[in-house]
């Protein structure tokens, strides 16, 4: 998962300052590598490398980056991009010169790679699948042979490229000499929003991947992107919208309500925080209804995402709700972090129990997931050694058992704990007396309720259904080789040789 950002500004004053705030509000997003490109008359100005957005960017970088126009990229860790050379966004000069930067996960983009090396006469520099996308835009762009490219020139492309390409994705980028253009693929499983605020000067315009950073720049939230739908904002400030796919459906995923949004984001007019509280009121529901003589003293948030389920969850249940971990504000966030000994070495640097509100009680601890199970386990040893009596464990989500292939790094089914494995093994894996999961109706139900418009969620992770209808078993079986934990903590040589395209977002 990644975050993206685009700003056109009204006045002709340079943006650069406020992309960089727009990426640290979105820094939950991804933490791993960062980027900026802008543009003035014609010449593109750019500062991206591996690490926080913080580190990444300096004052002699922030100087050197000129122009009204610019967008901004975060990047999580998966394997294949642990190279700075393939930090976002990415350029080519061909034609007129396009930056762009994506979020998502191209299932087909393999097949695109050769295409566009053999057919589009094409070279690609990285493993990126991010640099796929542009690619296959910049030919689509090309295709339409104008000397001088119009808006309309811009939606033809972007409709070609939707005939093309398959999977999840959300792109923002810069056309030298046109503007900003931005676009969602035709089931809407990655989030794109579109912001404005009012100047003297005119209409400053802003597009991200959550509405929190539309909001925290002073903009006003316009719209969501529709599935398939592009939005061109040229140099000048005009702004218009196209659909540009066949046969769009908005099927977005439900992970992002269940763990990588802000709570204080909505995403398609759904609100985050609001879908967290009724899971917690769901899932109470649950407990109440099969064990209603319950022995919880306390229930217990796992930081940070978890914390609005569990309080209305202690709330519906009529058990005290105290907070028992501390969590450490500089560590990365676990689940994307690369590596199983890499997370495992972070949960105790991340979390400090307060032996308090543990010694001698039965305390149900609450998560948003469980995904490979190594911070559930380690966090029910923490507890224990805190003095717990017992330790439940509660899920706001439903046990995930399929790997997920549109921009989320949980590729390998075998490194998910709940893989064939029932909820009583599981239990006894992280070491917790009892386990309690979200019932996948219940889940989607907490989320559906905020937007009733939206018939289908994607929740391929938790019943193996993928959205898009083109996964297959040997597709899995190749990302599974491919971004295993042993992939991901292996290295590439510099100078060797690349294989196959990897989620570049």
């Amino acid at each position: 998962m990644c975050g993206i950002v685009g700003i056109v500004s009204a006045s002709g004053g340079t943006v650069n300052q406020e992309i960089y705030d727009a990426l640290t509000v979105l820094q939950h997003r991804g933490q791993d590598a960062a980027g900026i490109v802008t543009s003035k008359e014609g010449r593109f100005f750019q500062r991206k490398d591996n690490g926080l957005v913080k580190d990444v960017f300096r004052t002699r970088h922030m100087r050197d980056l000129h122009g009204s126009i610019g967008i901004g990229h975060i990047r999580y860790p998966t394997a294949g991009s642990s190279s700075s050379a393939e930090a976002q966004p990415f350029y080519v000069n061909s034609p007129y010169g396009i930056a762009m930067g994506h979020n998502g996960n191209l299932t087909n983009a393999d097949t695109l790679a050769q295409e566009i090396y053999r057919e589009d006469l094409r070279h690609l520099n990285t493993n990126s699948d991010s640099e796929v996308l542009l690619n296959v835009f910049a030919h689509e762009l090309m295709q339409q042979k104008k000397l001088f490219i119009e808006s309309e020139d811009v939606f033809n492309a972007v409709k070609s490229l939707h005939k093309r390409v398959r999977g999840g994705y959300a792109a923002v980028g810069i056309i030298s000499g046109v503007g900003l253009v931005a676009f969602r693929d035709p089931f809407g499983l990655r989030p794109v929003v579109v912001g404005k605020r009012e100047t003297p000067e005119g209409i400053d315009y802003m597009v991200a991947s959550e509405s929190v950073a539309i909001t925290g720049l002073g903009f006003t939230l316009e719209k969501d992107l529709a599935p398939g739908e592009a939005v061109v904002i040229t140099e000048k400030g005009e702004i218009s919208y196209q659909q540009c796919a066949e046969n769009p459906t908005l099927s977005p995923c439900i992970f992002e309500f269940v763990y990588f949004a802000r709570p204080d984001s909505m995403i398609d007019n759904i609100s985050v925080y609001k879908s967290r509280l009724r899971m917690g009121e769901k899932l109470a529901d649950k407990i109440l209804k099969e064990w209603p003589d319950h022995d919880i003293d306390v229930v217990i948030p796992i930081p940070d995402t978890s914390r609005t389920s569990a309080l209305e969850l202690a709330f519906r249940l009529g058990t005290p709700y105290r907070e028992g971990f501390i969590k450490n504000r500089y560590i990365g966030r676990t689940f994307i972090m690369p590596g199983q000994e890499l997370r495992k070495k972070s949960v105790r640097q991340k979390l400090n129990a307060i032996d308090l509100e543990f010694e001698g009680k039965t305390v149900l601890l609450v998560d948003d997931s469980i995904v490979r199970g190594t911070t559930s386990a380690q966090i029910v040893e923490m507890a224990r050694e805190a003095g717990a009596k017992k330790v439940y464990f509660a899920s706001a989500a439903p046990a995930v058992r399929y790997p997920y292939v549109y921009g989320i790094d949980m590729p390998s089914p075998t490194e998910l704990v709940a893989h064939n494995r029932t909820t009583e093994e599981i239990a006894e894996v992280i070491g917790a007396d009892k386990l309690i999961y979200q019932d996948i109706d219940d889940l989607i139900q907490s989320v559906s309720v905020g937007n009733p418009s939206i018939r289908t969620f994607d929740t391929s992770c938790f019943t193996g259904i993928y959205a898009t209808g083109d996964i297959t078993p040997e597709y899995l079986a190749s990302i599974d080789s491919a971004r295993n934990d042993d992939a991901q903590t292996t290295q590439k040589p510099q100078g060797q040789e690349t294989v196959g395209i990897y989620n570049g977002a």
